[in-house]
């Protein structure tokens, strides 16, 4: 028997909701000290971020409550893991501080346009996809070197300053458009 068709569609919401489900056990476990065990849920909860936009497209289920939930999932993954990863000494706190403040600037900037009376379109820039990806690279590489053993091979190193610059960038990029946007009325 097949499956319906709305059950069907929301597959993708669905495993959007188990990443944020995910969550808290990475941050558990890396407060526990168990970075191999963060590392690889931290991992199966970067490989469904993929797999629930590529079933969207796939399915065409696409759809406005996974527009917001996307994006809340990464942030809610990335933001919990980094600050956690800051406090347990593996991330420096100046590039926690950063990827916080962007978010936050983003939020604030769609809440400020919501309150001037203005429509939000909740479309990333690709700077800030690259920058997404930036980061889960960075907590995979961070957590999997004392989680694989795997320290002394520089990557760390390379990877944060990386992830510091593509943050900014995505924070620069969207106050352009932003301002573009309300100051002058343009789009994009």
């Amino acid at each position: 028997m097949p499956l319906p068709k709305s059950l069907i569609k929301s597959l993708p919401n669905a495993i959007t909701v188990l990443r944020l489900f995910l969550v808290p056990g990475v941050v558990w476990l890396l407060l526990d000290g168990h970075f191999k065990a963060a590392f690889w849920v931290f991992l199966l909860a970067g490989v469904l971020d993929g797999v629930d936009g590529a079933l969207a497209r796939l399915l065409d289920a696409r759809s406005e409550l996974g527009a917001w939930l996307d994006p809340l999932a990464d942030k809610a993954l990335l933001g919990a893991t980094c600050l956690t990863m800051a406090a347990t000494g593996l991330l420096p706190i100046w590039l926690v501080i950063i990827i916080v403040f962007r978010d936050l600037l983003i939020i604030s900037g769609v809440l400020l346009t919501r309150v001037m009376g203005g429509a939000v379109t909740i479309r990333p820039l690709l700077i800030s996809k690259v920058n997404t990806v930036m980061q889960i690279i960075l907590v995979g590489v961070v957590l999997g070197e004392p989680a694989l053993h795997l320290s002394g091979l520089g990557l760390s190193v390379i990877v944060i300053w990386m992830a510091a610059a593509t943050t900014v960038a995505s924070a620069a990029a969207y106050v352009y458009v932003w301002s573009r946007r309300v100051l002058y009325g343009q789009q994009g």
